[in-house]
Order: structure tokens, then C-alpha cells, then sequence
């Protein structure tokens, strides 16, 4: 295990076995690292759908000058968020939305980081988060998209599986309709569509047994997206 990864892992140490163990399962599925190295140094970061926080955590641990601001709906999750990256200077985590957020906080950040968030929802609500998400961001703002890929492999269904297990049955995680993925090229059709402009798609799923796909895009210069 490398040195930020441990380094993010310590600040859960309070928490209850079983949450520390799902925390240190989500650290060793998803490339959370490859995520967090892509966040520009310094600045405002929103991190939407933040779970526990792990993400949070990599990202406020690696620059100091980050103020990192995480939302999840999941009152659970926030509770031991609060308990382990909350208690980071620069982090603050709260039970939110995107919605809830833009509202109070428009134009405010520089970076908004949404990870394993989308497919939870029908797609049809996309549109509608990802141009709040748009609307979070300073013009020139970064938004970080991490999700499963909609290629057709194994990967892609052992995904949906995994999922359908977590939320259906165990209840770890919270769906508001069927899971979803979508491919590469439907995603960044919808991110222009709301206002962004994509600068690079990148695969990360080498390694995992998830097609991890990471999509950065920049903010449009101009009204954001309603």
C-alpha cells in the first residue's frame, strides 16, 4: 500500500469494523488515487456523493490548500464521514445534494468530483444532476466524472451484478432506479449537451474487475446549463 493510500485510510481508524472494512473494500475497488491526482493543486473541491469520505480524504491529504466540500445524500455515510475526513481542516462533509448545494453555493468551486454517483440514478435524471454539477463550478471549472463504462465485457455485468448485491440486497448503498451504465461516447455527447466542454477520457479499469472510466471536463465560459 503506498503512502497517500495509508495515509487516507489512518484518518478512519475510529470508525466501527465493519464500516472501516466497506471504507478499506471501496479504497482497493476503484482507482479513488488516479482521481484525486487529477484535482488541480489548491482551490475549492466539491466532492458529490462522498460516501464515507475516502475520496475526500486522498484529495485534502494530498495539498493542503484544498478546501474540500462533501455532500451525500445518506445520513449513515455522512455520520462516519464526519468521524473520520470531517475532522480534517480543510474538509467539511455535510448531507446534501447536488441540487442543495448549487443552490446555496453557485459558481463556488474550482473542481466538483462526482464518483460512482450517475449510474445509481435513472438516466433520464442525468442531464438534470450533471447540469447542477455545472452550475457548482466557477466558468473554466473542472468536473471529474469517474464511472463504469457501458462497453458490453464481463466487466461490465460482473459490475451490474456487484451492484444490484450492494444495493437490493446487503442495502450498503442507495438507488433512486435501475443501474445504468453507459457508453463512452453517450457520456460525452451529454456533457456537451449541458455545458461542458470534455478534454480527456481516461480508462482506468486496468487492474480491477470494474471498466472504470474517468471523464474530465471543463466547464463552458458562460451561463452554465439550467
Amino acid at each position: 500500500m503506498n503512502a497517500p493510500l495509508s495515509a487516507a485510510l489512518a484518518v478512519f481508524s475510529q470508525l466501527p469494523p465493519a464500516e472501516r472494512f466497506h471504507v478499506h473494500a471501496r479504497a482497493f475497488s476503484a482507482p479513488l488515487e488516479a482521481v484525486a491526482a487529477r484535482v488541480p493543486v489548491g482551490g475549492s473541491v466539491a466532492d458529490v456523493g462522498c460516501g464515507h469520505g475516502l475520496l475526500s480524504a486522498l484529495i485534502s491529504l494530498g495539498d493542503s490548500r484544498r478546501q474540500v466540500h462533501g455532500v451525500d445524500p445518506d445520513p449513515r455515510k455522512i455520520e462516519w464521514a464526519q468521524t473520520g475526513p470531517g475532522r480534517l481542516p480543510n474538509v467539511k462533509v455535510e448531507v446534501g445534494t447536488v441540487e442543495s448545494l448549487a443552490e446555496r453555493l453557485p459558481g463556488h468551486f474550482d473542481t466538483v468530483v462526482v464518483c460512482d454517483v450517475l449510474y445509481l440514478l435513472p438516466a433520464e435524471r442525468w442531464p438534470g444532476f450533471l447540469a447542477q454539477a455545472r452550475r457548482l463550478l466557477r466558468p473554466g471549472g473542472r468536473l471529474l466524472l469517474k464511472e463504469a463504462e457501458g462497453n458490453g465485457s464481463w466487466k461490465h455485468y460482473k459490475c451490474l451484478a456487484q451492484e444490484m448485491v450492494m444495493v437490493k440486497l446487503l442495502g450498503r448503498t442507495k438507488a433512486g432506479g435501475a443501474l445504468v451504465l453507459q457508453p463512452r461516447e453517450e457520456m460525452e455527447a451529454l456533457l456537451r449537451r449541458v455545458g461542458f466542454t470534455p478534454r480527456e477520457t481516461v480508462e482506468l479499469g486496468t487492474g480491477y474487475s470494474t471498466p472504470h472510466i474517468l471523464y474530465v471536463a471543463e466547464a463552458t465560459a458562460g451561463d452554465s446549463a439550467a
